[in-house]
């Protein structure tokens, strides 16, 4: 599973990406300072089964800190975008095609309102611009490419009577779209697909932008947040899908665990002071603690699990060889974690472990209740399934 964050120069999307990941990247207020992009493991994080058995889990695939298990996704962290970059201004091609395979986008907005449409410091610049200007680009570099292939794709269309929605897949799989969001798209936009040569450009760039929507959704990280302009802004601004958020606080919250200074858990709205500490260390230990009373979360962690769990639709299941101990055939308790789609079914979940144990499914065990379980019966949240061979 791939996440790419995506907004303008210097609005601490390289802040968020090592406050999820640890890598180590480069973090400035130089325009441009991410060029190439910037690729990492993050995590979702979903309460772990071991808790409910009361032992100790052997995670192999994943991690376990406290119960809560964390789940391995690709993170991206791509150029800075500026205004034009569909025209090519700034990194904007390449940009945008490292966006191309990326189901759900995450916009590091700077909500303070202190860096100006091309990244720079300034004293007081409307956020509501950037989410504008942003999405806006998305969909004219959709336009932009359906443009390329259009008249061709829709003569043939109309001569040969072929599927629009399979010629639109067809050509333009490469932007990770499928036949659902194309017809989607298509009833949104309210054109005719059996004559795409009678589409006039405002057509064509409404259907651009109503697919862009439904296959790239976008959650909005309202970043900055501790600076005292961005309440202001996050209030006016807020949808269901902006999440407040400080990766800077995240950020000095998880190294200062991996030094052994604190104890956090990512996702947790709180910590634990492990020693002593110099007094400016602890003032904005904190400083961050009273972010999180506020918002119980410093929201890196949030708009991860969003992405995953609301976004993508996705649940976590367990597969075991011993349904008995919850365990491998090594005794492993609980060693595998897996991010699938909900309505995925125990012969589905076979075929992600292995093809050959997908080929040789007969059955499953739902390892709680013992019972065993069919081919299509559909996994839920948090299952633990023994496969049948």
């Amino acid at each position: 599973m791939l996440i790419a964050l995506v907004g303008k120069s210097n609005t601490g999307k390289s802040t968020f990406f090592k406050a999820a990941t640890l890598v180590d990247v480069e973090i400035s207020n130089r325009i441009f300072t991410t060029i190439k992009p910037n690729e990492g493991v993050a995590y979702a994080t979903t309460n772990c089964p071991c808790k409910e058995l009361g032992k100790s889990c052997a995670p192999k695939n994943s991690r376990c800190e406290n119960g809560l298990r964390l789940v391995p996704i690709k993170l991206l962290d791509v150029a800075g975008l500026v205004p034009g970059a569909h025209e090519g201004r700034g990194l904007g091609n390449q940009f945008l095609d490292d966006l191309r395979q990326a189901p759900i986008l995450i916009h590091i907005l700077d909500i303070s309102g202190t860096t100006d449409p091309d990244g720079n410091p300034c004293k007081k610049h409307d956020p509501q611009e950037d989410i504008k200007f942003f999405e806006e680009e998305l969909d004219y570099w959709y336009t932009d490419i359906f443009k390329r292939e259009w008249n061709q794709m829709a003569k043939q269309t109309e001569i040969t009577h072929a599927d629009f929605e399979k010629q639109i897949l067809e050509r333009f799989s490469g932007l990770g779209i499928t036949k659902d969001f194309i017809h989607e798209a298509i009833k949104k936009s309210d054109v005719d697909p059996a004559r795409p040569t009678k589409w006039s450009d405002d057509d064509v760039f409404r259907f651009a932008k109503n697919i862009r929507k439904v296959s790239k959704p976008i959650i909005i990280a309202a970043n900055k947040m501790d600076i005292p302009t961005s309440e202001e802004n996050y209030n006016r601004l807020k949808t269901e899908l902006m999440i407040p958020c400080c990766a800077d606080s995240e950020l000095a919250l998880r190294k200062a665990s991996e030094a052994g200074l604190i104890k956090y858990t990512p996702s947790s709205g709180t910590f634990e002071i492990l020693k002593e500490l110099p007094e400016n260390q602890k003032h904005a230990l904190e400083t961050i603690k009273k972010f999180l009373e506020k918002y119980g979360f410093t929201g890196v962690q949030k708009c991860l699990n969003t992405a995953v769990f609301d976004l993508m639709d996705c649940i976590v299941v367990y597969p075991v060889e011993d349904e008995t101990h919850w365990a491998d055939k090594k005794g492993n308790v609980l060693p595998d974690a897996h991010l699938v789609k909900k309505g995925t079914t125990a012969r589905q979940l076979a075929y992600i472990i292995h093809s050959d144990i997908g080929e040789k499914f007969i059955g499953a065990i739902d390892a709680r209740t013992k019972r065993k379980i069919g081919a299509d019966h559909e996994l839920k949240d948090g299952d633990i399934i023994k496969i049948l061979t």
